[in-house]
């Protein structure tokens, strides 16, 4: 295919390890894309099979792939892929994408049609979750439904972090410019773009909710919500540090609500962080009674834990 030499309008930026068998499928539905003026930056992670081949052969069959291996002194990860395909990526919007994922044709064409000429920093569109073969009968031809703006707000911050309303990394088109300095935080492996996401939003950015289905989740067991599913030590101590930046970050901009208080108190407990349940309790000013209360209550959380079980499953017979 013959594209006009231009300057992309949005990049895509996808991070790339083992996946040999899905890529195809993810970079396939790119060239479907009714909005042609984007390019792909590929960045691979020195996988082990043969997936950068993959990406290659794309590359010289339609010039607006172009495929980097990450650099040696960055590194390894994900996190690091991404913010080396940024520096090398040109469009004036930015959409970050998961090499087993599958984007809705439009998903390009409606993003754009809202960033443009707005004053919008993103728009946010619904993600729907597929196992297997992907099917083409996944995907509904529906018109673009915009739906209500998103302002900026202590409220939009409670439900991005509550997964309310859900930010993955692949259902939302960023302004480039809007992302300032900001960048994956590179010693993170899970959670990432939910610590990272909550500090764009902090920053004040006004967005744009869809209505539409425009990106289908891949889910598969080799998944980083698998494995933190399974207590991957890795991907629960990655939690942990993501959840200890994003309190930080609340505590000093004075965005921590007694909702939060209440998820990150839980969550303190469901991943074994007693720092987490300090860095809360600081960031509610709570007294010291409370402090001594849920230091308590952690120390003897263990014993306690099968008896409030028990008592759960009696309150629902």
């Amino acid at each position: 295919m013959t594209v006009k030499k231009t300057t992309p309008k949005i990049s895509v930026i996808i991070p790339l390890f083992n996946r040999e068998q899905l890529i195809p499928e993810t970079l396939e539905s790119l060239l479907s894309q009714t909005f042609e003026n984007w390019e792909c930056i590929i960045v691979d992670d020195h996988s082990i099979d043969k997936g950068f081949s993959v990406v290659k052969n794309f590359s010289q069959q339609d010039s607006r792939f172009k495929c980097y291996l990450r650099p040696e002194k960055l590194k390894k990860g994900a996190n690091s892929c991404r913010n080396f395909g940024l520096s090398k990526s040109h469009g004036e919007f930015i959409y970050w994408l998961d090499s087993d994922d599958i984007p809705h044709p439009n998903l390009l064409e409606y993003a754009l049609r809202c960033l443009k000429g707005s004053c919008l920093d993103y728009v946010r569109f619904k993600r729907k979750l597929f196992y297997g073969k992907f099917e083409q009968n996944l995907i509904e031809d529906k018109k673009l439904k915009p739906g209500r703006e998103l302002i900026p707000s202590p409220d939009l911050i409670e439900a991005m972090l509550l997964n309310e309303l859900e930010f993955n990394t692949c259902n939302v088109v960023w302004r480039r410019n809007s992302l300032s300095n900001q960048r994956f935080c590179e010693n993170i492996v899970y959670a990432d773009e939910w610590e990272y996401y909550s500090r764009l939003l902090i920053m004040g950015l006004k967005g744009q909710n869809l209505e539409n289905i425009l990106i289908f989740g891949r889910k598969h067991k080799n998944s980083t919500t698998a494995e933190y599913s399974l207590k991957s030590s890795v991907r629960v101590a990655s939690k942990i540090k993501a959840v200890q930046m994003v309190l930080k970050n609340l505590n000093e901009n004075k965005l921590f609500t007694p909702r939060l208080k209440s998820y990150f108190l839980r969550l303190g407990f469901e991943v074994k962080s007693f720092n987490i349940i300090k860095l809360s309790l600081k960031a509610a000013n709570a007294g010291m009674l409370e402090k001594w209360k849920y230091k308590i209550g952690y120390q003897f959380y263990p014993v306690l834990k099968p008896i409030f079980y028990l008592k759960g499953k009696i309150l629902k017979s």
